[in-house]
């Protein structure tokens, strides 16, 4: 993987194996996926321990629809050579660490989560009275404190997921406390720094420790944050021993917030398969077509010459994704007025959909014919998040006690 910029800053991210993508998947995940892993060291993978949480009495299609998932991945644009993909389950560090994480979460902080109760109540014609739908959001921050990533891209509704995450690392690192040779690794990351900048390092984390100087701390941090030649976990050391503590085992991640397009079903409400009011990537343009002229629209237009509100129509969503302004107003202007009847509205969000989808269908096609090449892909990328999984686990074992090696 070439090495960035930014490579020492990971990203963590995964989707379920639902089989072929949508729309809602693509505008709400990939497409923010496909500009990340140009920035950062990105791990994605197909979490097909997390299907089984609310799918466990059928797993037939897990495999196929796993399959399916990565070539629409690979269609959308995610380079093989620029991030790692990779399935959960041929991790099993991932149930390794969950199994540790589970022995100091209380059973409260997961009662908590917003969408333990949510999902409940969506989903109520399944068993959901089982430890892992209880324990879904402790393998999610399995999956994430593995990689130890700096950030986790998520929308507003998924904030509370990084958040317990956050709090399971620092609970787990108040448990099990700093390294034994800490002591050591501070001062051998600090000559990193070079003799001048190390010999400034010191004498900024003495002024906060002795004095409080929050203006020491700030240019403490930004010395480390700046120095060229320190690792992620060199950071952490020099970091924690400013403040007098010791380098997390487990960093705590940011959320970093991404601001995805409302994209609408076929009958308005949200776009899932649940619903079957989607429209895949790699649909029969012919099938798109038909689909989005027969889509709903605003109902109080009843006849062609009927005013419309373009607000209350779920097209006029999808207009803000795929319209410039000048279509979007020419929109505007026509519904409110009947200027435009709704096949016009939608003739320019058709083109515009089948435009966008067209070079993903042809680059899947290549991998469509050739699962060979998916499984090499998969097969590497399985390589080298247990190679990062492997190192974690390391120091986990030897923090919690468990190194018997």
């Amino acid at each position: 993987m070439p090495v960035n910029a930014e490579s020492s800053r990971r990203v963590v991210s995964g989707m379920r194996p639902t089989g072929q993508l949508h729309l809602g998947n693509y505008h709400g995940a990939l497409v923010n996926w496909i500009a990340l892993q140009s920035r950062y060291e990105c791990f994605f993978f197909v979490a097909d321990w997390h299907a089984l949480t609310t799918g466990y009495e059928d797993t037939a299609t897990f495999k196929a629809n796993a399959r399916e998932v990565v070539i629409d991945w690979l269609g959308a644009g995610l380079d093989p050579a620029a991030c790692t993909m990779f399935v959960q389950s041929r991790v099993p560090e991932h149930a390794e660490l969950h199994l540790i994480l589970s022995m100091v979460t209380p059973v409260s902080w997961l009662e908590r989560v917003p969408t333990y109760k949510d999902q409940i109540e969506q989903l109520k014609d399944r068993d959901l009275s089982t430890y892992g739908f209880l324990g879904y959001p402790l393998l999610q921050s399995a999956d994430i404190l593995m990689y130890r990533p700096e950030f986790v891209p998520v929308g507003e509704d998924q904030v509370a997921h990084v958040e317990i995450t956050r709090e399971i690392a620092r609970r787990f690192n108040n448990i099990y406390g700093r390294e034994p040779d800490f002591t050591a690794r501070v001062a051998k990351a600090a000559a990193k720094l070079g003799a001048a900048g190390a010999a400034r390092y010191d004498e900024l984390r003495r002024k906060y420790q002795e004095h409080g100087d929050a203006a020491a701390l700030a240019e403490a941090r930004a010395l480390v944050t700046q120095g060229s030649r320190l690792s992620k976990d060199d950071r952490e050391r020099l970091h924690g021993d400013l403040e007098g503590g010791g380098r997390a085992i487990l960093a705590e991640p940011a959320a970093m917030l991404t601001r995805a397009p409302k994209v609408p079903g076929l009958d308005g409400r949200k776009m899932s398969k649940s619903y079957d009011n989607t429209i895949r990537l790699r649909e029969d343009p012919a099938s798109i077509e038909r689909k989005l002229k027969a889509m709903q629209t605003d109902p109080a237009r009843v006849r062609r010459s009927d005013p419309g509100d373009p607000e209350k129509c779920p097209v006029w969503s999808l207009h803000q994704i795929y319209s410039n302004g000048e279509t979007q107003a020419w929109v505007q202007k026509g519904c409110r007025s009947a200027g435009i009847g709704c096949l016009d509205c939608k003739k320019p969000l058709i083109d515009s959909v089948l435009k966008e989808l067209a070079p993903i269908r042809e680059r899947a096609k290549e991998f469509e014919a050739n699962p060979k090449r998916v499984a090499e892909i998969l097969d590497a990328g399985c390589r080298r998040a247990r190679e990062a999984a492997r190192a974690t686990m390391t120091e986990v074992r030897q923090a919690v006690g468990l190194d018997f090696e």
